[in-house]
């Protein structure tokens, strides 16, 4: 039961922090995007304040045997630049960009019962199912 909570609360906690920093409106995120017109930087203070908390909290935890809930960290322990890691991160800023919205800030606001905010989330999980079953099939391929 306390591992649930614990994950309850995060996301809870997770989710007020994207409400109060404005990042579940596209509006504002596309402002923050748009480098060459009416520029809005607040979401850069977010970000930073976001990087000051977890930066020392996350060398802090990650001093520790295990996590509190868990066996061991799971970290990624890859470190090359790959093409699926390049064309990953521009599908996602192309995402980002066009819609205003990335996962998270997404997911939350699908709680607007937001038309584009469910578009978006709703098209986000079909590409995610997508890229599931194609890695799959391109695995059993792979195996053959």
């Amino acid at each position: 039961m306390g591992r649930q909570l614990a994950a309850l609360v995060s996301g809870l906690l997770f989710s007020a922090g994207l409400l109060i920093g404005g990042m579940t409106d596209p509006m504002k995120v596309v402002g923050f995007l748009d480098f060459t017109g009416d520029w809005d930087p607040s979401l850069a203070f977010v970000m930073g304040g976001a990087i000051l908390v977890y930066g020392p909290l996350f060398r802090l935890v990650s001093r520790r045997p295990r996590p509190r809930f868990d066996t061991k960290f799971f970290l990624p322990t890859r470190r090359d630049i790959d093409l699926r890691l390049l064309v990953g991160a521009a599908l996602f800023g192309v995402g980002w960009g066009l819609g205003g919205f990335c996962p998270g800030p997404a997911l939350v606001s699908t709680m607007s019962l937001s038309t584009e905010a469910i578009t978006f989330a709703g098209s986000m999980l079909v590409g995610m199912a997508g890229f599931q079953l194609w890695t799959r099939v391109r695995g059993h391929r792979a195996q053959k």
